[in-house]
Parts: C-alpha cells; sequence; structure tokens
C-alpha cells in the first residue's frame, strides 16, 4: 500500500520524530563529508570512506513511497539486515572520538580504549571483553548492544565485527560462517515498536501462558485461538490499517481516540496560589505609608538647611535622596508575590497512563537536553562534575528523552577521561537507584547523609546492595583522583618512547649525534594516540586558546522500550530494573586565536547547536559542574509549567538556587535566601523572575530569538493549531533566504527549529487548550544518530560557525556582559516571554558557594560588573519594548543601577565620622519633626521587613545578614564595579578579576576551615577604611566631649549612633579578618596603623591649634 494514500498519517509521524516534517531526512542532507580512521589493537589504521558505511543502509526510490508495517509473529521471524547495519552504524558513532574545526577535515577516531582502568565500560569502550572477529586476518572486536552483550546477527552465532559484517552485506548478504542468509532468528535484538497501537506477539515456546501452548490438530501453534484469547493484533500493515482518529486526521479533527471528552472538566497541571490578604493587605499599604512618609522626610530636609555645616547637609539630603529612589526601585516590583504548585500526578495520567491508544503506556512527554558547563579541571574538581553527570542521568523521567552534554572549555584530557569514568560508574549507580528509589541521586550527597539509609526502603537486598554501591564508589573515587597521576606517567612514558625512535631514526640516518633531539611533550589518550584538545605543556594547536572541536557521544541514545536487567548481571540483581542510560555528549568546541570565544555564553551556544543536530530536545535545562539534581523529579515539576494550558508562552522555568557547606550562622548571606526567597517569588506575580545562570529550564524555540506564538495570527497561516509551522510562520519579517544570516549555514539545525516548537507545545486534549498538538505524537522512537550526523554537530561547535549570524546578539544566550545570564533573561522578556519560579517542596538542585571573604566578594564583583555593562549598553531596561510589565522594566532598571549605589553609600558611612570630628551634624537642631519622620520610616521599614518574612518564608537573622552583607559589597565589590565600567566606557581599559580557585583551610577535619582564611585582596580596602575612620572618629568626639568646658552631648548622641550602625553592619567583615586563632594577616595591622596614622595628620592639617595655647591655658599638664 502507498504511503501517499495516508499523507496525514505519515506527516503527524514525521513530526513526532526526531526528522524535519517532509518525506526526507534533513540528516541524509547536511552534506558534511567524514574521514574515518580507525586505530587497531596492532597498531596499523584502516581508513573508509562514508560512502562505504552507507551503501548497506541505502534503499533505492522505487521502494521509498511505500511502507508495509508487519511486527515479528510467532510465525514471522523476517530478517533485518538494514536494522543490523543501523546499530553496527550507531556502535561504531558511540565508540568514536570525532573531531574538526575551521579549515580542517572533520574525524572519527575510532577509540580501542578510553582510560586506564579495567572497569571497561561496554558503551565507551570499543573492546570490551575477550571476543574478536572470527574473520580471518581481522582483528576487530564483536559488535554489542545497548547493554553491551555481543551481537550474533546469525543464528549460527557466528562471532563478526561491524566492518565485516557490512561487508558481507555488501555483496550476498550471506553470512560467513554457515553460509546460508542471514538469518535472525531468535537472536533478533529489535525492539517492535508500541508506539501505533500494535501489540507484541510473542513465540509460543517463550511465553509462560498454557494457554497458548494449544495447538491445532496438525500439530502447529493455532493463531486463531492466540488471537481470540489475548484480543491482540498483527500490526498495521495492507490487512489491517488502525482506526483513523489513532494517528488523527486532518486539522482539529486530530484529536481521535487520545482526546479528553469535551464535557470532561480539564485539570491543569499547576495552580497559583495567592498570598493570604491578611499579610499581603498590610503589606502594601504599609509600602504606601513609608512612601508618603518619605516624601515628607525629604521635603522637611530640603527646607531646612544646616546653615552652620552647609556642605554636610548638602552631602546628606543628595545621598537620601538616591536611597529614596533605589528603595522604591527595589520595593514596588514586590507588591504581587505569589506561590506556584503542580500536580505530578495529573502529568502522569495526561502522558504516561496507559490506554486504547498507548497500551504499553510509552511516555508522551517531550525531550530535554541538559547542560554542564565546565572551564578548567584546576579550579573545578572533577569529581564533582562526575557526581553532577551521575545525578542527571539518573533523574525521573523517561530515559529515551533525557540528553546530557558536557562542556568542556578547557578541553581538557583530565575532564574527558573523568566523564569516561562516571558513564562506567552509571552502568551501575543508575539502577541501584532505580531499583531503591534513591533520594539525593549524587553518590557523593547520597553516602555523605546522616541517619538512617534503610528508612523507606522496602527491599530486603537494599543493605546487601548498598553496601557493594558503596565499595564500588570508593573505588570509582580512586580512580578519578588518580587520574591526573595516570595521565602524567602514561604522557611521559610515550613522550619517552617517541624520544627513542628520534634517536634510533637518527642513528640509521647518520646524522649529527651532538644535535639537540625535538620531540613534542604531548599529552597522550590510553589508546596511544595524541589527545586533540589542550596538552599539559601547551603547544601550536594544542592549548587552551587553540585546540580543535571534540565531540565524542559516550552514551548513545536509549531505545524506546525499557531494558530489564538479569539477576546475575554486574555485582547486583537489576531482573526487574530498567538498565537503558540517557545520551551523554562531551563537548569541547573549537577554539583559536584571533576569535572572541565569549566565555561561558559562547560555551552555550555551541551546546545549543550541537544538541539540535543530535536530540533536539523541546526543552533545555543548564547546571553549573557543582550544582546536582537534588529532586529527580525536578524536570517534571518544570513540565507541570511548560506543558499546561497557556504554558507555551513561557520561556524558561527558573528553579531557586539551595547551597551546601554553608557555615550556620551563614555570615556572609551565602545563602542569598532575600533574593530567592523574596524578590524571585515577587517577580513570578508579574512577568517572571530573572534568569540567575544556573537550574533553570528553558524552552529552546525561546532561545532562537523568536517571539512567543500567537494563535491567532498563527492559524491563519495554518488550517489548524496542531500542525507545525516553519521558522517564517512566526516570524512574518524573518525570509527563508535569511535563516543562515540569524543560524548559520547548518541545513538540520534550520529544519529542527519547527520541529522542536511543535514538540513543546502543550497537549491538545481538551478544547479548552488553543494552541498545542495531538497526543501521541512524541511515542514514535527517534532515529539512531550516524556518522554525518556527529559530523554536523562537530561543524557548527567550530570558532568561525557564529561569524556573520545572530548568535548572541539575538539567538542564544546574548553576548556583551560577564551576566549573560540576565541579559539573556531580559532579552526574552522583552520579546513578550514570561517566565515562572518553580519552589519544590524538596529543593531542586543544590550546589556549592564561597564561604570565604575573598571569595565572596569577587564573587559579588563578577555581578556587579556585568550589572554595570548592561547599563552602559542598548540592554538598558530604559530602552526596553512595550511588551515588558512596568513594575518588570523596574526590576530590570533596579538590575542596572544599584551598584551606582555605592558610592553613595561610601560617602553616607563617612558622614557620622565626620559630623563627630567637627561637631555638626546633619541637621542644625533635632527638631520634633525630624524625629518624628525619622521614627515613622523605621517603623514601616521594621513592619515590612516582618511582614516579607511571613510570605517569603525567610527567617529575621538571614534578613539582617542580607543587610550587613549590602553594606560590605556596596563598600567594595559594587564600588569596584563601578570604576571597571567607568574605564571601560570612557577609555576602554579591560580590567579583569580572575576568580581564586576553592581550597581547604589548614583543618581538613573542619568542613567550615575555608571560612577562616584570609586571603588578602584590594576590595578590602575601602571597608577597612570607612570602620577605622569611625572607630577614630567615636573616641575622638567622646574625649573632645570629655575635656570640654562645655560638651554637647545631643550632637556626640547623633554621630555616635549612626557611627556604631555602620560599624555594626560591617562586623561580619571585621570578623572575617580576624580570621581564628590569631591569624590574622599582618598587613591588616599595617593598613590600620597606616590609616590612623593619616587621620589624625589630615586632622592636625586642617584644624591646627592655635598659637600660644598652651601659655594661655589655665591649667594644664607640665613634666615636673
Amino acid at each position: 500500500m502507498s504511503s501517499s494514500d495516508q499523507p496525514q498519517k505519515k506527516a503527524l509521524r514525521n513530526q513526532g520524530s526526531s526528522g524535519s516534517s517532509g518525506s526526507q531526512n534533513p540528516r541524509n542532507m547536511s552534506g558534511q563529508t567524514v574521514k574515518f580512521a580507525r586505530r587497531t589493537s596492532s597498531g596499523r589504521y584502516v581508513s573508509l570512506s562514508r560512502e562505504d558505511l552507507d551503501n548497506s543502509g541505502d534503499f533505492s526510490g522505487d521502494y521509498m513511497n511505500y511502507t508495509v508495517h508487519i511486527p515479528p509473529t510467532p510465525d514471522n521471524q523476517p530478517m533485518d539486515s538494514a536494522g543490523m547495519a543501523t546499530k553496527a552504524e550507531e556502535q561504531y558513532v558511540s565508540h568514536s572520538l570525532f573531531t574538526g574545526g575551521f579549515n580542517s577535515v572533520t574525524r572519527a577516531h575510532l577509540m580501542d580504549k578510553v582510560t586506564d582502568s579495567d572497569g571497561n565500560h561496554p558503551r565507551v569502550v570499543a573492546g570490551k571483553g575477550p571476543s574478536a572477529c572470527s574473520m580471518p586476518a581481522c582483528d576487530e572486536k564483536v559488535m554489542t548492544d545497548e547493554r553491551g552483550h555481543e551481537i550474533m546477527p546469525c543464528e549460527c552465532r557466528f562471532k563478526i565485527c561491524k566492518d565485516c559484517f557490512m561487508d558481507a552485506q555488501q555483496k550476498e548478504s550471506l553470512c560467513p560462517g554457515c553460509k546460508e542468509p542471514y538469518r535472525m532468528g531468535e537472536f533478533d535484538n529489535d525492539i517492535p515498536d508500541f508506539s501505533n497501537g500494535a501489540l507484541q506477539l510473542p513465540a509460543p515456546d517463550k511465553s509462560g501462558d498454557r494457554r497458548m501452548m494449544k495447538r491445532n490438530q496438525n500439530g502447529e501453534f493455532d493463531h486463531n485461538k492466540w488471537l481470540f484469547e489475548t484480543q491482540g493484533t498483527y500490526g498495521h500493515g495492507t490487512a489491517y490499517w488502525p482506526p483513523d482518529d489513532m494517528y488523527g486526521g486532518e486539522g482539529d479533527e486530530a484529536m481521535g481516540a487520545g482526546m479528553l471528552d469535551a464535557d470532561r472538566p480539564f485539570k491543569p497541571l499547576s495552580r497559583v496560589i495567592p498570598i493570604a490578604s491578611g499579610i499581603i493587605s498590610p503589606y502594601r499599604l504599609l509600602v504606601v505609608v513609608r512612601l508618603v512618609a518619605l516624601g515628607f522626610f525629604l521635603t522637611w530636609r530640603v527646607r531646612h538647611p544646616n546653615e552652620d555645616a552647609i556642605w554636610l547637609w548638602l552631602m546628606s539630603v543628595v545621598c537620601e535622596i538616591w536611597f529614596a529612589f533605589s528603595w522604591i526601585l527595589d520595593q514596588i516590583p514586590k507588591l504581587c508575590p505569589i506561590n506556584r504548585s503542580t500536580d505530578l500526578h495529573a502529568l502522569y495520567e495526561k502522558f504516561e497512563m496507559p490506554s486504547p491508544s498507548n497500551p504499553t503506556g510509552r511516555s508522551d512527554l517531550p525531550g530535554i537536553d541538559l547542560f554542564v558547563s565546565t572551564a578548567d579541571p584546576e579550579k573545578e574538581p572533577p569529581l564533582v562534575t562526575a557526581n553532577t553527570i551521575l545525578s542527571i542521568l539518573a533523574v525521573e523521567y523517561p530515559v529515551e528523552q533525557v540528553s546530557c552534554y558536557i562542556s568542556d572549555d578547557g578541553g581538557a584530557l583530565l575532564t574527558f577521561e573523568a566523564m569516561a569514568e562516571a558513564a562506567s560508574f552509571a552502568e551501575l549507580w543508575i539502577p541501584f537507584c532505580r531499583k531503591h528509589d534513591i533520594e539525593p541521586r549524587n553518590p557523593e550527597t547520597y553516602f555523605t547523609l546522616k541517619g538512617d539509609p534503610t528508612k523507606n526502603k522496602m527491599r530486603q537486598d537494599f543493605v546487601k546492595d548498598r553496601r557493594k554501591m558503596k565499595r564500588e564508589y570508593d573505588e570509582f573515587k580512586v580512580r578519578i583522583n588518580g587520574l591526573p597521576d595516570s595521565i602524567r606517567r602514561r604522557s611521559e612514558a610515550f613522550n619517552a618512547r617517541e624520544e627513542m625512535k628520534m634517536i634510533k631514526q637518527m642513528r640509521d640516518s647518520g646524522a649529527d649525534p651532538t644535535e639537540p633531539i625535538r620531540v613534542q611533550k604531548a599529552t597522550w589518550m590510553a589508546d596511544g594516540t595524541h589527545w586533540p584538545g589542550t596538552w599539559a605543556n601547551p603547544a601550536r594547536e594544542h592549548s587552551k586558546g587553540d585546540h580543535a572541536g571534540i565531540l565524542q557521544v559516550m552514551l548513545k541514545p536509549a531505545p524506546p522500550d525499557p531494558v530489564l536487567g538479569t539477576p546475575d548481571e554486574l555485582i547486583m540483581d537489576f531482573s526487574d530494573v530498567d538498565t537503558r542510560l540517557p545520551m551523554f555528549v562531551y563537548v569541547s568546541r573549537e577554539k583559536r586565536p584571533g576569535y572572541d570565544h565569549n566565555k561561558k555564553a559562547g560555551a552555550m551556544n555551541c551546546l545549543v547547536r550541537a544538541s539540535a543536530i543530535l536530540s533536539n530536545g523541546p526543552f533545555i535545562l543548564n547546571l553549573d559542574c557543582d550544582h546536582y539534581f537534588f529532586n529527580c523529579k525536578a524536570i517534571r515539576e518544570g513540565m507541570c509549567f511548560m506543558l499546561d494550558r497557556g504554558g507555551e508562552d513561557i520561556c524558561f522555568i527558573q528553579f531557586p538556587q539551595r547551597f551546601e557547606g554553608i557555615d550556620p550562622s551563614d555570615r556572609y548571606a551565602n545563602r542569598n535566601t532575600v533574593f530567592f526567597d523574596g524578590n524571585m517569588r515577587a517577580l513570578d506575580g508579574l512577568q517572571g523572575p530573572v534568569y540567575v545562570g544556573t537550574g533553570c529550564m528553558f524552552r529552546r524555540f525561546a532561545l532562537y530569538g523568536f517571539e512567543p506564538p500567537n494563535p491567532e495570527r498563527t492559524t491563519q497561516a495554518k488550517e489548524s493549531e496542531t500542525e507545525a509551522l516553519k521558522p517564517t510562520d512566526f516570524d512574518p519579517d524573518l525570509d527563508v533566504n535569511l535563516l543562515p544570516r540569524r543560524f548559520g549555514n547548518s541545513t538540520i539545525l534550520a529544519e529542527s527549529i519547527p520541529i522542536a516548537e511543535y514538540q513543546g507545545r502543550p497537549l491538545a486534549d481538551h478544547p479548552a487548550v488553543k494552541y498545542g498538538r495531538p497526543p501521541g505524537v512524541l511515542r514514535v522512537p527517534r532515529e539512531p544518530l550516524d556518522s554525518a550526523t556527529v559530523a554536523e554537530a562537530v561543524s557548527v561547535i567550530s570558532c568561525w560557525y557564529e561569524d556573520k549570524t545572530e548568535w548572541g546578539d539575538r539567538v542564544g544566550w546574548i553576548y556583551g556582559s560577564v551576566t549573560e545570564d540576565v541579559l539573556s533573561g531580559y532579552r526574552m522578556h522583552n520579546r513578550g516571554w514570561r517566565s515562572v519560579y518553580c519552589v519544590t517542596k524538596r529543593d531542586a538542585f543544590r550546589g556549592s558557594a564561597p564561604i570565604n571573604l575573598t571569595d565572596r566578594l569577587h564573587q559579588v564583583l563578577r555581578w556587579a560588573t556585568g550589572s554595570v555593562e548592561i547599563f552602559f549598553s542598548r540592554n538598558n531596561a530604559f530602552l526596553a519594548t512595550r511588551k515588558i510589565m512596568f513594575l518588570q522594566r523596574l526590576a530590570y532598571l533596579n538590575v542596572g543601577i544599584y551598584p551606582f549605589t555605592s558610592i553613595v553609600l561610601i560617602v553616607y558611612c563617612f558622614l557620622p565620622a565626620l559630623s563627630l570630628f567637627s561637631g555638626q551634624f546633619i541637621v542644625q537642631n533635632l527638631s520634633i519633626a525630624f524625629l518624628v519622620y525619622l521614627l515613622i520610616m523605621t517603623l514601616c521599614l521594621i513592619f515590612l521587613a516582618i511582614l516579607e518574612v511571613k510570605w517569603s518564608g525567610i527567617g529575621l537573622e538571614e534578613w539582617w545578614r542580607n543587610e550587613q552583607f549590602w553594606l560590605i559589597s556596596g563598600t567594595s565589590s559594587h564600588f569596584a564595579a563601578v570604576i571597571q565600567g567607568l574605564l571601560k566606557v570612557v577609555a576602554g581599559i579591560e580590567i579583569s578579576f580572575t576568580l581564586t580557585s576553592k581550597s581547604a583551610g589548614d583543618d581538613e577535619e573542619d568542613t567550615y576551615a575555608d571560612l577562616y582564611l584570609v586571603k588578602w585582596t584590594s576590595l578590602m580596602i575601602p571597608p577597612i577604611v570607612i570602620a577605622m575612620v569611625n572607630i577614630i572618629a567615636i573616641c575622638y568626639a567622646f574625649a573632645k566631649q570629655i575635656f570640654s568646658a562645655v560638651p554637647q552631648w545631643n550632637r556626640f548622641i547623633g554621630g555616635a549612633f549612626f557611627s556604631l550602625w555602620v560599624l555594626l553592619h560591617l562586623y561580619p567583615f571585621a570578623k572575617g579578618l580576624m580570621g581564628r586563632r590569631r591569624k590574622t594577616p599582618t598587613i591588616v595591622f599595617v593598613w590600620s596603623g597606616l590609616i590612623a596614622i593619616t587621620i589624625s595628620l589630615l586632622y592636625i592639617a586642617v584644624n591646627p591649634p592655635a598659637a600660644g595655647g598652651q601659655a594661655n591655658a589655665g591649667v594644664g599638664f607640665t613634666f615636673p
């Protein structure tokens, strides 16, 4: 039957797959050429052309238009040579290291070995086990499946490698062992496709049901009786077609059997929980009261200058007006806080519950690509990154829909081999987590948890399995920590061998033996080849800023249906556990001198492009290398918002950041709870929270620079809202010919855009959903990877790909600021998208934060520097479009303006000291009006803080710590950021502050030893000066009043009160300078003494003692 007779069915299947919406697969039209090079165990290289690999899988055009689907039945076990060739191709891809870049050929290096460890992983190492190809003069390894088991494509069990199998297919399709056509028989590893509703018909000798063992009079299996008893079906082909409504018809009729009844109430996946009116109403009233009191206070201050110290009055009034403006920018966007909740059970019922149209319960959830970024294995330990990867691979989400990508911006072999070890350890860790419902799924965190590990564990073998897994993890840590030394020793050995070869060649050629031998000190991989990335001894094309692009599929895509383990598999019983692993890809983008690689934003954009080629998940979640999944269902929580009714205009879901290893008192406000639980929750009631760099789930389509879909406009382009659109349908100004101008030259990337948009829509299972996709279209398995696809992914991570495109300007992560996160989120909000803040009952993610004072100040410095860059750019919120809400605009204005408050704050911190030195105050007289206004504003501020603590859930101590560190950072990091920004704008001077590496303290047994380390930085100078000046001023003024004939205690009390208030805010800073056990650095005492002497000399110069004062004094102290 011609497939053209079913155009709607075919189109719908193609829309649900990873291919394009057309009848041709875009991967086959990429035009990428790959040069294959295999290094065998004997040391020789074998080259293959791409055409040789494609011949076995090609079909003539006469058969491309016909499709007959008959799944295997008890009497029908057909040969599937094309499927075997596809598996062989996919195995070759997953075992090859792809490299390429600008003006270089994309090469695929088949790796015999990845690491030196004995625990070789079948998905990573091609040569697992002793089995070799049985063909004469071939030393390659036999093919393996997704579980590492050997594949024998014939019933005779003749062992053959992938290349020999493809050669046999190209000739006569005869097995070299039995000389018969290939018969798959019971060794067929293909998994039937149940996405269309067809049920599997097992062979009679494999079933445990005695009713199915009955035979007819001739002794043959009675299929009619089997079909009657099981209500089965032979599938879909020329004899039987599914109902017309199974895949959907045309237009709005595509709902079919998967649709809920129109009269059935719609069950939302999420809901908004408003703040109790008893809390939010007084909160808003107090804001208004304080705003009015602030207006009256500033008016009174302007109208009543201090004539005795006009300079002091003027400085104080200017500072107070700026503080009022800053308070308005910070407070007004907090007027509409909300809470949200999700319904995970409703998500399961809608997307994963078995139904007549989905008898196997295959998930209809969309795919998601998870990004992890790392840059330097010395500052970001590989063990921490490996634990993050393991927590990602073990998420509670359909395995076939999860793809993990790690960006190694340093191109280090240490990171590469650590990831290979993590992929190997995942073979045990992930099934263990699924079997015993482990939480959290970061092994380091799990094995260090305090408490009873057997709590809520139902299986009797848990204790035994946990003990085994703990032993395996300890060995895993030993291997990871030993990688640096292993790589060094290996490289030294190979370099010594090369040197010996060079000496031998010189002797054989009769060269001068006194001539120095020049051998490159290369870094070597475990298979005896040069590492294409950064070497330990940098060389040309092998340094951090100059190396080829590298891509390795360490774990290939998972099959669509569960793969259960066996009782004797490895060291644990996984007989009833799904042992599949998600796809895992190592990426190190190409770097060359002379190119601006745009730091983390550039690395993220490379992952966006590479993932669009390989997996094209409609959603993207990015994490820092030290942030891991603390809640394995966090992705499902985010999907409840993305896939809910009206969720098509959500650009990202931001999760709060939670940190571990923080000191109990949180001295430097590292948890930042006021921001994450207060400001972000308030922004959620507007257009959405800002993007904060990690723990964020994006809609891929929003990252491509498009505006949110408009159902009214898109329905004019298509007859139905459930059909896939083209990029030009979303952006009328985007011409088809301009796609390369915006997205680059990759055809596959451009064709993946409408597919990602279509698969990311909410489910159109109810008339209330106006813009969605039909149920069931994502149950179709995605195509396996081939070499041309991976080569295309290598080309899009090259350094030249973004030239003359809109990547970084409109598309992807936005360039131009060190805080690319805030800038990228602002651009999406500016196009009309909205975001959601997802606070889960169990923390979604957890990470580490610097608890050392110096590291904390440098961290805040980077954030403030990015805000200053945004303020002086065209991304200033003053220039925002009308699509962004007014209160959201105020919040983004505050993001760019808050560092400038540091200038006013430093001046205001010196005012109490100046008042004490001069004997004057900011007001001429402490009038009743001044005290009343001051009292009202102070009381309003206190009650606002109490109510904010109520609706945000933070503690008073956390609020106070935030206030203290606001002054510390405002007088140090923020001020330095403003200076840096002004120098960049005015003089074009780039000043970079290098982040210090994480280090442990002297006491390894102390978890918080890093808290007491004192590392000097110039950022500490302003707070030290402020503290010393105020202390000296208090002492001077107090002594002056003691020895004064007419003391004026009222002026002293006013100035001393504000000075003590400043010192109270600086208390954590002073405590950090002191360290512990009298280990205060000498430079602190030196600076303190110099500051005290300088202030004394300045005061004497400004106010010298009167001449003859000593003679005129009535009573004075004289030496005897």
